[in-house]
């Protein structure tokens, strides 16, 4: 997540091209697919896609993706992305509090760094879970409360910063009371980037930060969850 004011297709080109940016988003996104296994053959949905990274992803591990998004302007980089690597994706205009999607389409729903801009948090992940399969899983990646990165947002909020003065940050327990609401059973969580936002401390520290994620260390700025809908088990692997 780019630390701006506002949140366009540029930013995101922005913050990865920078060192910290291009660290920080690898490995959040190896967290998300590690947790939510094998894609091949599977019907993925990406809420919130934003210029479509993650569905790009999923796309190239060979799922069937589709990226839901609000913004047009997101949807048309996201398309552009797509066509340039010569990958498949179906991208939609939507919200993730009324996804745009019959009941019970999808055996994976990821959502990265969605919730903390949502207006409400609990009908959103009720939407992902209406919208996957039973047996189905649902990746959710968000903004840990308690972390060097979330203090250094919460001081741009009161500067002034309109993105953060209007995001919400989680801890585990949250996120995880989100997943049963919906009817989810939690599987399993971890954490990512325990280092503070800085370019030169990335770079130092990202050969270890999974093992500290694995070790379940505290200050992670990046938490995610997998939660799997009750039912006859998929292919979610």
């Amino acid at each position: 997540m780019a630390e701006t004011n506002t949140l366009s297709p540029d930013v995101y080109t922005r913050w990865r091209q920078s060192a910290l940016g291009r660290i920080t988003e690898a490995l959040e996104s190896k967290l998300v697919f590690e947790l939510a296994g094998t894609l091949s053959g599977k019907r993925v949905l990406d809420v919130g896609t934003g210029d479509g990274v993650y569905a790009l992803q999923a796309a190239l591990r060979q799922a069937h993706a589709v990226g839901v998004d609000a913004s047009p302007a997101m949807l048309s980089a996201a398309s552009q992305r797509a066509r340039e690597r010569h990958v498949h994706v179906e991208f939609r205009e939507g919200q993730a509090q009324q996804l745009p999607f019959e009941n019970e389409r999808f055996d994976v729903v990821l959502a990265v760094t969605v919730l903390c801009f949502v207006p409400d948090p609990k009908q959103a992940v009720r939407e992902m879970s209406r919208v996957l399969l039973p047996g189905g899983r649902l990746v959710l990646g968000e903004l840990g409360r308690w972390s060097t990165w979330a203090a250094s947002r919460r001081l741009r909020a009161w500067l002034g910063n309109r993105t953060w003065k209007a995001a919400q940050f989680w801890t585990w327990k949250e996120l995880a009371a989100l997943a049963r609401d919906a009817g989810l059973s939690l599987e399993k969580g971890r954490g990512a980037i325990f280092y503070p936002p800085w370019g030169l401390a990335a770079q130092a520290m990202a050969p270890v930060d999974s093992w500290l994620g694995h070790l379940h260390s505290p200050g992670a700025a990046f938490l995610a969850v997998a939660a799997r809908k009750p039912g006859p088990k998929t292919m979610a692997g």
